[in-house]
């Protein structure tokens, strides 16, 4: 039998290069591909490290020679300025907190780059993401990787089934001390590069001057829950929820960021007592292998990349949307954030947050 054919997103990181050793050492034919999505920013472009930056393609392409495999870089670079860096401006200016890399999976790495590897004549597509995908019962589940520190399933429960069949994540069985160490030992000089936490189109990490020089951003009130005017913002686009630093807010307390009205342009400041929530409504739901269920499901839900599992239930209100009740107060829940759903290591699905309360 052929050799099956995985085209591999390399990223020029250490987790990416490992995939794409370990599915050699199986037996695939292995294609690399880096994804262009610089947005022709020159400060990103020679930033060290950095996604799609010059010295990530570089150390992309020392991996592809040392593992003597093919690599080629294509542009997706227009796609994800519409589908990723425009929904990240514009939720962020209608008092949101969106997560892009989240958008990205669901187009771009899953989406776009599944459509085009499979026009390569790929059987499958392989990431270096610490997540595992398993046959069960005629249906592809989704499970945390073992090491739960670096698990990212929370940024994949976007997937479906169509999608998961063709998908390989390799570095799911292993921890990342573990990874590192297999790129030492075969030779990787990126075995200890520190792993990429940026917004990968934000070039210095400020979200609201990214925002602010494509947008024009209108300066407003703080306001207590009252009303009352406490001071003037510099605009909606450089707060989140429960943010205490960079108020400028002398009130002789600490104080956070507990909502956004975009349409009054206020930013509204309350104690942290004031961030605590049970219930949440998503919308843009995906479930990854359930079909339906019965209100109040028992899971465990996160409601933010970092944040822990809680205990909560789920039921079906109107317009495919799902309302999540946690069995404890939640802090600080966001507008624009995903909230997923687990049973276990299990992923069943998850939402974007639209209401807290």
């Amino acid at each position: 039998m052929d050799k099956k054919r995985v085209v591999i997103g390399l990223s020029g990181g250490v987790d990416s290069a490992v995939a794409a050793y370990l599915l050699k050492k199986e037996g695939y034919e292995v294609i690399g591909i880096m994804l262009n999505l610089s947005q022709n920013d020159e400060v990103y472009l020679l930033k060290e490290g950095g996604c799609c930056s010059l010295s990530s393609v570089l150390d992309a392409r020392k991996v592809a020679e040392l593992l003597d495999i093919p690599f080629y870089v294509l542009n997706y670079k227009d796609i994800f300025k519409d589908k990723v860096v425009d929904y990240f401006v514009k939720d962020y200016m209608i008092g949101n907190t969106p997560n892009p890399c989240i958008e990205c999976n669901r187009h771009i790495k899953f989406g776009e780059f599944l459509i085009g590897a499979k026009k390569l004549g790929a059987d499958y597509i392989a990431t270096g993401h610490y997540a595992n995908i398993e046959e069960f019962n005629g249906k592809f589940i989704l499970k945390r990787g073992i090491d739960h520190k670096k698990d990212q399933t929370y940024m994949l429960y976007v997937l479906n089934q169509d999608q998961l069949k063709n998908i390989l994540m390799p570095c799911g069985k292993y921890t990342k001390e573990q990874v590192r160490e297999i790129a030492k030992e075969i030779g990787m000089d990126i075995h200890n590069k520190k792993d990429s936490e940026e917004i990968c189109f934000v070039p210095d990490g400020n979200h609201g001057n990214f925002i602010s020089n494509r947008e024009k951003i209108v300066k407003g009130n703080f306001v207590d829950k009252d009303g009352k005017v406490l001071g003037e913002h510099k605009g909606i686009v450089y707060y989140t929820i429960g943010q205490r630093k960079g108020l400028n807010l002398p009130l002789g307390k600490p104080v956070y960021v507990i909502g956004i009205n975009s349409k009054t342009n206020e930013v509204i400041i309350g104690s942290e007592k004031d961030l605590f929530f049970r219930n949440a409504i998503i919308d843009n739901v995906n479930f990854v292998h359930i079909e339906d269920f019965e209100d109040g499901l028992e899971v465990e839900a996160k409601i933010r990349y970092q944040a822990k599992l809680c205990s909560a239930k789920m039921f079906r209100v109107n317009d495919g949307k799902i309302k999540i009740v946690f069995d404890d107060p939640q802090r600080a829940m966001t507008c624009g954030q995903s909230l997923v759903l687990y049973q276990g290591d299990l992923v069943l699905g998850g939402g974007i947050m639209r209401k807290y309360f």
